[in-house]
């Protein structure tokens, strides 16, 4: 039995890393699935692979007409999201704090932290109207037992992962649940940027090394803690941050 049937999905930044991987287990779920993403080729990419299914829109999740736009193309596809996963997200560079400048800090914070500012007032009066809905904030462990080298977007995730409890608690008499994701590092696109330099083995090692089941999150470990929010499996759950993160912060 699929656990997303009659579903309707709208992700950010599914071309590729996290959001692509729960693009495609909510398909394989039953789902239909909106793939928004700042490269619309990629995006249209993988939903031509997905079929039928998934429809692709490119979105730049800092700019609000873009999200509006991105929303609509979900309505006039398959009808009203029933979930929406706000996975979109960018990182500085691994390195001193004073060394990033401020049009870096503000491109994390607009991608990280004002997208979900824009996400949530173009959907959330279409969920209003059903009484019903699952938004899923991709926030990090970063949020929540920070590191050196990362500070802003630390500092970014912890918006995330905060407001996703504030949203929790403020829409629950609206019957709209809302969570966060904090996974660990996964081999993503982002990864070099994580780690302040080449992507090795033993740059990796050092990362592994500080988490307890020894390896990097993949995009099926995201999918599937997703998967569990967006279902019916956890309608009594909201407002949770969920670590994916092999212990990492513990």
């Amino acid at each position: 039995m699929t656990q997303l049937n009659g579903k309707i999905a709208l992700i950010t930044g599914a071309a590729g890393g996290f959001g692509e991987g729960i693009a495609r287990l909510f398909v394989a779920q039953g789902a239909r699935v909106m793939i928004a993403d700042l490269d619309g080729v990629k995006a249209a990419k993988v939903a031509g692979e997905l079929g039928s299914a998934a429809r692709a829109v490119a979105c730049d999740v800092s700019k609000s007409a873009d999200v509006q736009a991105a929303v609509q193309a979900c309505v006039d596809a398959f009808g009203i999201p029933d979930i929406v996963v706000n996975n979109a997200g960018t990182t500085h560079r691994n390195q001193p704090m004073l060394d990033v400048d401020e049009a870096t800090f503000d491109r994390v914070f607009n991608v990280n932290v004002k997208s979900i500012f824009h996400m949530t007032h173009a959907v959330l009066p279409l969920m209003r109207q059903r009484r019903q809905g699952s938004i899923i904030n991709v926030g990090s462990t970063a949020g929540i037992r920070p590191r050196p080298g990362l500070t802003w977007y630390n500092a970014s995730k912890g918006a995330v992962n905060l407001l996703t409890k504030s949203m929790a608690a403020e829409l629950g008499a609206d019957n709209i649940r809302v969570n966060a994701i904090c996974p660990v590092m996964g081999a993503t696109g982002l990864i070099e940027q994580f780690l302040g330099g080449a992507d090795t083995p033993e740059s990796r090692a050092k990362v592994v090394a500080g988490i307890p089941l020894g390896r990097l999150s993949t995009p099926d470990d995201v999918a599937q803690a997703a998967l569990y929010l967006a279902s019916d499996a956890s309608s009594f759950i909201t407002g949770i941050e969920l670590p994916v993160d092999g212990g990492r912060t513990i």
